[in-house]
């Protein structure tokens, strides 16, 4: 993988600016959440806390105003420092179809293999989310990596029981 600047507050794309979030994009982060439909929305105060504890592992990518439209989530796993969790993607309905996720995927895990190296990412998919498979199979496609698939939760573990689909651990890498 190749590794990128270890701070691209800066970093330009033909799209926008990537950048890290900070604790005030949280309300508009849980915005572009909710509104995508798809994402398991959490509270507003988990974004908070999100642009605050995990700005290290996480990404936005801002508008011409410098509003965020698209962000990427993540944190470093516990018991395997090398492992990038990839917690949840979203782009604003208006931006959507441009290649931006993708391109925001790939500036997370540069920086981060930048800053403290990197083995692998990891994320989980439910089997109907067709959208974040097509992201994280072109990932793995484009650094010449092998994805695996498992199911990491069945879906009679979740409160909701069988109506809850199960999701599937997606494990990227090595690098």
């Amino acid at each position: 993988m190749t590794a990128a600047p270890a701070d691209f507050a800066s970093a330009r794309s033909e799209f926008l600016r990537i950048d890290t979030p900070r604790v005030e994009d949280g309300a508009a982060i849980w915005r572009i959440a909710r509104d995508s439909e798809v994402l398991d929305l959490n509270s507003s105060y988990s974004y908070l806390l999100w642009c605050r504890d995990f700005a290290a592992t996480s990404v936005v990518a801002r508008d011409e105003n410098g509003d965020p439209i698209a962000f990427v989530t993540g944190y470093i796993r516990p018991d395997r420092p090398e492992t990038l969790v990839v917690w949840q993607v979203a782009v604003d309905q208006a931006h959507r179809g441009k290649g931006l996720a993708a391109e925001l995927l790939d500036a997370l895990t540069a920086r981060v293999a930048s800053d403290q190296g990197l083995e692998s990412v990891e994320t989980t998919v439910t089997p109907d989310n067709t959208a974040s498979d097509r992201l994280f199979t072109s990932f793995a496609q484009r650094h010449d990596v092998p994805l695996e698939r498992e199911v990491l939760f069945e879906g009679a573990l979740f409160p909701e029981g069988t109506t809850h689909l199960p999701e599937v651990l997606y494990r990227i890498g090595p690098f």
